[in-house]
């Protein structure tokens, strides 16, 4: 090894810990960690529990702290109150908290802070960490400090909240048993609204290694009044009622929420169907099953039939109408595209008209544009279903049309960006001639 790990090396009151560095430490380096740690550590050392992460803070190139991280306590009240979340997402999201096993510096060390700023340093770089090695991030990080011996001053001064004490349990196993030595418990959330994503009826995908979703499930109308199950109420069902088990709209619903959240065909449908809670599958409308006892999502077979049974020109419409007023960007934006590779022998390739939310990059309306006609043609039926009242519609200089025009401001009650070129001639030369002072200060110049 390169660094040097000697335990009596004797570290300065004033070094400078702005050369500090906290990393993993190296397979190499782990037989020397776990020694250390035995050796110094008022708990001795065998092994860490569940899924673990082993650090070393590193001062002008010596060892001078070790920190070690592994699976969360099973049960604990007052991390539970904190969260907010119910037994049911405890048990799927409790791998998203990870506990402070261990935590020692080194003798021989004595540097002001040093204890506070290796915990600082090593949570902020924790979660990123986890996720490459494991898939997922961490959200929180908790632990649990003797107060017999130890005041948690470190803890405090990095950030941590202690949130109460222990009951004097311990386990072993599946079994608990009082052993009358209390604990305070601290935790530290790792990310932005942890404890919110946390206790969130839906778990952004972003979180297990995913990407992030379209939409925010957790910030839009799904089962109240008005929201996506009312709206997929609407379209017409081709089924015929023999053997039917699950109701369609609630089938359109599961199936658009793991869209929205990054499914990308019938087998992440069903995937993200089948990990559902309780809750969830009965908010999406899912039947409940006398046999099991529990709410029971659609499988990936029935979410394939009923797709392929209905319209989805019917669908992508009503979708987009509960979509439209979900999201709190004022900008439409209209684009045009070519689907690649959609070209078939002697035609022509699928050419599609779309509106999206400008900022979250959503689809929220599309238009195939007719073989014999235009992008022009499609821009109102493409918007007609959609409430733009109080919107902005931006486009291509090819929709800079008088029709278009009146058709957004008289019709929907929303206002437009049409950028203009030289190619139509008197409008591009009057817009030219204007000064600013012509320009209405309430923007109605249209």
């Amino acid at each position: 090894m390169d660094i040097n790990t000697k335990k009596d090396t004797n570290i300065s009151k004033n070094d400078n810990l702005k050369a500090l560095v906290v990393r993993p430490i190296t397979s190499q380096e782990e037989k020397y960690w776990n020694n250390m740690m035995n050796e110094h550590h008022y708990l001795g050392f065998r092994t860490l529990t569940g899924k673990t992460l082993k650090y070393v803070a590193v001062l002008n190139n010596q060892w001078v702290a070790l920190i070690g991280w592994g699976a969360s306590a099973f049960k604990s009240g007052h991390r539970e109150k904190w969260i907010g979340w119910s037994q049911e997402q405890k048990a799927k999201r409790l791998i998203f908290v990870v506990n402070n096993q261990r935590f020692l510096i080194l003798p021989g060390t004595q540097i002001k802070n040093l204890a506070s700023k290796v915990l600082a340093l090593n949570t902020k770089r924790l979660p990123s960490d986890w996720l490459a090695i494991y898939g997922h991030l961490a959200l929180l990080a908790e632990t649990f400090v003797d107060h017999s011996r130890f005041a948690g001053t470190c803890y405090r001064a990095a950030g941590w909240l202690p949130l109460g004490q222990t009951g004097g349990y311990g386990r072993n196993g599946d079994i608990y048993y009082y052993h009358g030595e209390t604990k305070t418990i601290f935790v530290k959330p790792l990310y932005k609204d942890a404890r919110k994503i946390l206790s969130a009826p839906f778990l952004p995908p972003e979180f297990t290694g995913g990407e992030k979703a379209m939409v925010n499930l957790n910030e839009v109308s799904i089962d109240t009044r008005g929201g996506l199950l009312d709206y997929l109420a609407k379209i017409q069902d081709p089924r015929k009622p023999r053997g039917i088990r699950h109701t369609q709209v609630s089938v359109l619903a599961v199936a658009v929420c793991a869209l929205l959240s990054g499914a990308k065909s019938f087998i992440g449908m069903g995937e993200w169907a089948a990990h559902l809670s309780q809750e969830l599958l009965k908010r999406l409308g899912c039947r409940y099953s006398d046999r099991h006892g529990k709410y029971v999502p659609p499988s990936e077979p029935t979410l394939r039939r009923t797709i392929q049974s209905i319209d989805a020109d019917e669908v992508d419409r009503v979708v987009g109408e509960w979509l439209v007023p979900q999201s709190s960007d004022n900008i439409i934006a209209i684009d045009g595209k070519v689907l690649r590779g959609s070209k078939k022998a002697g035609g022509k390739p699928v050419h599609l008209v779309a509106a999206l939310v400008h900022h979250e990059k959503m689809v929220i309306s599309q238009q195939q544009v007719d073989k014999k006609s235009n992008e022009i043609n499609a821009f109102k039926p493409l918007l007609e279903p959609l409430d733009l009242n109080g919107k902005i519609v931006t486009a291509d200089a090819i929709q800079t049309q008088v029709k278009n025009a009146r058709f957004i401001v008289e019709d929907k009650g929303a206002d437009y960006i049409f950028p203009v070129k030289q190619n139509q001639g008197n409008l591009f030369e009057t817009i030219r001639k204007i000064k600013g002072d012509d320009f209405s200060p309430s923007g109605n110049n249209n």
